[in-house]
């Protein structure tokens, strides 16, 4: 009798361009620059994307804008969240508790601490010009640099895929 053995392999593969921003503004007014310098229509998502590391939810702000004619999906994310974490020290008696809040920072993409937010672009195509949307982004005065990353060499991709 004969044996088949079924392969499937755990890694989604999924094929984007990744392109860093670095920019002091709050997420909506940086989709707003976005939309206004490159011709894009960003708009916030109704659920933003929420992590969960090390016992702390985190939800980063997230703008879609899909480009029917080019096929192409363009998805701004930020990579700071910060939230409160309490803390409470026992003292060992029965009254006395001392609760302190602490500010957590915690970021999508671990290996990019500097990095404020993050341009995904996924296309049909085989290949986008990235050259000249990253020059637009950097003419944009509000927005301090732009810069392409390469997706393969990132250790936490997986927090990039969104649907």
């Amino acid at each position: 009798m004969t044996t088949y053995k079924l392969l499937m392999d755990d890694d989604v593969k999924e094929t984007f361009s990744l392109l860093a921003i670095h920019c002091s503004e709050d997420a909506y007014i940086l989709a707003y620059l976005l939309n206004k310098h490159l011709g894009f229509h960003l708009k916030r998502e109704r659920l933003d994307l929420n992590y969960v590391s090390n016992g702390l939810e985190a939800s980063f702000p997230l703008f879609q804008y899909e480009n029917n004619f080019q096929y192409t999906i363009y998805n701004l994310v930020a990579n700071k969240c910060k939230s409160l974490a309490a803390h409470v020290n026992s003292s060992g008696g029965l009254f006395y508790d001392d609760a302190s809040e602490k500010t957590v920072v915690t970021y999508l993409i671990p290996e990019y601490r500097k990095v404020d937010y993050f341009l995904k672009i996924h296309s049909e195509y085989e290949s986008i010009v990235l050259k000249n949307i990253i020059t637009e982004i950097n003419n944009i005065k509000r927005i301090i640099s732009a810069y392409e990353i390469g997706v393969d060499s990132l250790k936490s991709k997986n927090n990039l895929i969104f649907n």
